[in-house]
């Protein structure tokens, strides 16, 4: 119980701390799916309580199209149209969700376009909801935050109200307000359980 207890409240600190970087400003703090096996559950309950919000759980409740699968589909388009079929061959329409990994602006024109198809009359529903932003908040010490975050803010611009956006990469507690200034909606940041440091927590017995 207190080796739990020290890890959740580590993660909840560690989440709290990012959330009060963000006061005033709309973006979400969520952690990602490294944590610990077999902790998932209790890894997450715990960026809940430090009052951040829950990515996916699982394979079953979002799809994430990272490079390894764009490149193994031949392309973001060919990606997210195998992963649409397979959406609604398995009927999951209206309970599974896309989200799209980019890291240059090319990559974010070509999902634009996908979401552009998508909203013209007569285009099957798109299942795709969300752009990742990987990297583009780059290290830069002389910037506000240690990072250059020009290129997501163009990415962010570019994107619109056609899609949800998450920043990802070169996240800490010194440059995460920079990052979510840029507009998106939000923050993965896989620091919160992948390199939590728990808390030194003791349990002491008195008897009377």
């Amino acid at each position: 119980m207190l080796n739990f207890m020290q890890r959740m409240s580590g993660i909840a600190s560690a989440t709290a701390d990012m959330v009060t970087a963000l006061e005033g400003l709309p973006t979400k703090v969520l952690e990602t799916r490294k944590t610990v096996p077999g902790l998932r559950l209790t890894d997450k309950w715990a960026v809940l309580i430090g009052g951040g919000s829950n990515h996916r759980m699982g394979l079953y409740d979002m799809m994430m199209i990272k490079d390894n699968h764009i490149a193994a589909a031949g392309g973001i388009r060919a990606a997210v149209q195998r992963a649409e079929e397979y959406i609604r061959s398995a009927g999951l329409e209206g309970r599974m969700c896309i989200e799209v990994e980019t890291s240059t602006l090319a990559e974010v024109d070509e999902v634009v376009e996908l979401l552009r198809a998508a909203r013209q009359e007569g285009a099957p529903r798109s299942h795709l909801t969300r752009v990742m932003l990987d990297n583009m908040a780059r290290r830069d010490a002389a910037k506000e935050g240690g990072v250059d975050v020009s290129l997501m803010a163009e990415a962010v611009a570019r994107i619109g109200d056609l899609a949800e956006t998450e920043g990802s990469g070169n996240v800490s507690l010194s440059s995460i307000r920079t990052i979510a200034a840029t507009g998106v909606t939000y923050v993965s940041v896989g620091a919160l359980t992948h390199s939590v440091i728990a808390l030194d927590i003791s349990l002491k017995i008195k008897t009377l």
